[in-house]
């Protein structure tokens, strides 16, 4: 879609635009890599694999990112209408990874996959560059997000965050979230680094939507 969404300009922070930008695949993919490497490490892994991957199969319309000149600092990806920013099917996998490789990976892709509801917009990671943490990126990639969930008719907004990141949990209440339930993971700490997934909803109303894209 790629089209800007104009929440602030060069001279003072961020643009904030839907769609990934050509030629930035690799930025989102090492954005996306460090911020959930240690959960998609057992699927897409090695790490230099596992961003080749994410860059090659990223679906350009489910996304939106803060661009900093040309560089993308921070993006947020969603699924609607079975899509979401990264792609990649089992012949993807397979063909990336092998037979042998490809397929407990496939399983361990499977307990992450998460499949919207009718009018539900499902959000599949935010991720902000270290250096440009605590300025406000993650606020405005939520309220683009919001504004993208209002105009395709959804009435809510839901996401899941895991134990081992608090402060994204913090984010997503400042924005209205709540949580709606939590899972119990004990038998992947081990092997993904959490414990328990909690997801959260947020309603998506027409007023709402206007003032996620003038937050003032």
């Amino acid at each position: 879609m790629d089209t800007t969404a104009g929440e602030t300009d060069r001279n003072h922070g961020p643009v904030v635009r839907r769609g990934v930008p050509g030629g930035t695949e690799g930025q989102v993919a090492e954005l996306y890599w460090e911020a959930f490497g240690r959960k998609l490490a057992p699927a897409l892994g090695p790490s230099e694999t596992g961003r080749a991957f994410i860059a090659a199969h990223l679906n350009h319309d489910r996304g939106v990112v803060a661009l900093s000149g040309d560089r993308v600092v921070g993006v947020a990806g969603y699924r609607l209408s079975g899509r979401a920013l990264t792609g990649g099917g089992v012949q993807e996998v397979l063909s990336a990874y092998g037979l042998f490789r490809g397929l407990p990976r496939l399983a361990v892709l499977a307990l992450l996959e998460r499949s919207p509801a009718a009018g539900e917009l499902v959000m599949d990671g935010i991720a902000v560059d270290t250096a440009h943490r605590g300025k406000g990126i993650g606020s405005l990639l939520l309220r683009e997000i919001g504004a993208v969930a209002a105009e395709n008719g959804c009435h809510r907004v839901r996401l899941d965050v895991i134990d081992a990141n608090p402060r994204a949990r913090a984010l997503y209440e400042r924005h209205g979230f709540t949580a709606h339930r939590t899972e119990r993971t004990p038998y992947l700490r081990r092997l993904m680094g959490f414990g328990a997934v909690t997801t959260m909803h947020r309603p998506v109303t027409a007023p709402g939507a206007a003032s996620e894209r003038n937050p003032g």
